[in-house]
């Protein structure tokens, strides 16, 4: 498994990365030990870069991924942790807290869970409208210098907030959605990334399953899965976002690679510094999206892909509108 550093000075991390989320929450109910044995199953393949957040199952992510790492497994893991989203026992939103008596709060109880002395990267998930990014990012700088937290990371910020944000720490990366279906960040925030040193984690390559071939029309999402409320779920942005991955079936077809495959690469090309986070709930997905290293893309190649899903080519936001009230990635 290649390496490489996250922003100019953050961690060195796997190209790839797994995002832990929909072991717990969000996508219907999951196979525990089968989760844990994806987690280990990622770790023994090379894969580091390990993305939880403490609110995912309130708690239970945190001590799933405790699990996979026992046995000494904690040294091969880049662990990083978003916090601050508040939710209720229904499991709703409450908003977001980045206070910084809340910042050292939260990671209390996160230390504990994953039953580790420090985390690796530690970001509010999402901009706390009532809280200077000055403020947060200061209290987690308190922690780095503390030891408790080795880099500090954003999520879904505006390149405004990025360069607040730099002035205060070093920020290793931000954590943001990125895939052929979402491809706003490339006017305004990843160049300011690029700019300032901050790397890229990509979240959603595969569109939440939109574009990752093995999506239908016809299936039937279980209580509570997210996907019943996105707007790219829904009727007819469906049916319009299923042919755009009937497009790339094609391409990826005549290469001998899966859909999913053909998109991560993707998002892979476009840079060294964009590390793409695949949601593998099974080692069988697993295997599938560490296929996507052996894609090699030709310029031809992703003339083609770009053709077939050019960019904006989507249908529907990729929150519902309450949520993407607090996307401040969203004001540029």
């Amino acid at each position: 498994m290649e390496t490489t550093r996250l922003g100019a000075q953050g961690p060195r991390t796997s190209i790839l990365g797994l995002g832990c989320m929909g072991m717990s929450d969000f996508y219907g109910p999951a196979d525990e030990a089968e989760s844990i044995a994806t987690v280990q199953a990622a770790l023994d393949a090379g894969i580091s870069l390990l993305d939880t957040g403490d609110f995912y199952g309130m708690g239970h992510n945190e001590l799933l991924i405790r699990e996979a790492i026992k046995g000494g497994r904690r040294a091969q893991a880049v662990i990083s942790v978003k916090f601050g989203a508040l939710r209720d026992p229904a499991g709703s939103w409450n908003g977001y807290d980045a206070r910084p008596v809340a910042v050292k709060n939260f990671l209390a109880y996160t230390l504990k869970r994953l039953g580790t002395d420090h985390v690796d990267i530690y970001r509010p998930s999402r901009l706390d409208p009532q809280v200077p990014i000055e403020d947060t990012v200061g209290a987690l700088a308190d922690l780095v210098k503390a030891g408790w937290v080795r880099h500090i990371g954003l999520s879904e910020v505006s390149a405004a907030t990025l360069r607040r944000a730099s002035a205060v720490h070093p920020i290793a990366d931000l954590q943001i959605e990125y895939s052929l279906l979402s491809r706003d960040i490339e006017a305004e925030i990843l160049p300011t990334c690029r700019e300032l040193g901050i790397g890229i984690t990509a979240y959603g390559v595969l569109s939440r399953g939109l574009i990752s071939g093995h999506w239908t029309s016809a299936r039937t999402l279980a209580a509570g899965d997210f996907r019943g409320a996105s707007p790219r779920f829904q009727a007819e942005n469906l049916g319009h976002n299923l042919a755009l991955a009937d497009a790339l079936r094609d391409i990826a077809r005549e290469q001998g690679h899966s859909v999913a495959q053909l998109a991560i690469a993707w998002v892979r090309s476009r840079g060294d510094d964009i590390v793409p986070l695949v949601g593998a709930r099974t080692r069988e997905r697993l295997a599938e999206s560490l296929g996507s290293l052996q894609v090699r893309l030709t310029a031809e190649d992703l003339a083609r892909i770009e053709t077939a899903v050019p960019a904006g080519a989507a249908a529907g936001q990729r929150y519902p509108a309450a949520l993407m009230a607090y996307m401040d990635s969203a004001r540029g």
